[in-house]
């Protein structure tokens, strides 16, 4: 089982976090949960995930990704994703979570998107309700 390792950059206002295994929130691998939590209590709320080097994400993860997504979007922040392998990407069609991200394929693409469109963005992000993250919880461990 691999663990998930995090290396954490900051590129003017917006921190990239480079994550590399699997993300999985059960037992005791939940640094993507306490990374994302530690970047919020510091008022760091633009974060950038790089999912390139990921290799698994389970239910529990997603449902992470989503926690995140609500935490920093009612904090005034943004999540967005970055270099979505194709077996997370299909995962992530498959649950209708896709939209819910914003999602780029290249670094300065997903960088310059805080700058030209935070306050489009902030205003436009899909209200994720408990319900929404219990049915794409339900749906996440039917697809894994």
């Amino acid at each position: 089982m691999s663990t998930l390792n995090i290396h954490e950059r900051r590129i003017g206002n917006v921190t990239v976090l480079d994550m590399d295994g699997n993300i999985r929130i059960s037992g005791n691998n939940v640094a993507l949960q306490k990374a994302i939590r530690s970047l919020v209590d510091e008022g760091r709320n633009q974060i950038v995930l790089n999912l390139a080097r990921v290799t698994y994400i389970d239910s529990s993860g997603l449902g992470e990704l989503i926690s995140s997504h609500v935490t920093l979007t009612n904090r005034g922040g943004q999540i967005k994703l970055l270099n979505l392998t194709q077996r997370l990407q299909e995962l992530m069609t498959i649950t209708k979570l896709l939209p819910i991200f914003d999602v780029y394929g290249n670094e300065p693409e997903a960088l310059d998107s805080f700058t030209t469109n935070d306050v489009i963005a902030v205003a436009a992000a899909p209200r994720v309700t408990n319900a929404d993250m219990t049915a794409a919880n339900d749906v996440g461990r039917a697809a894994a």
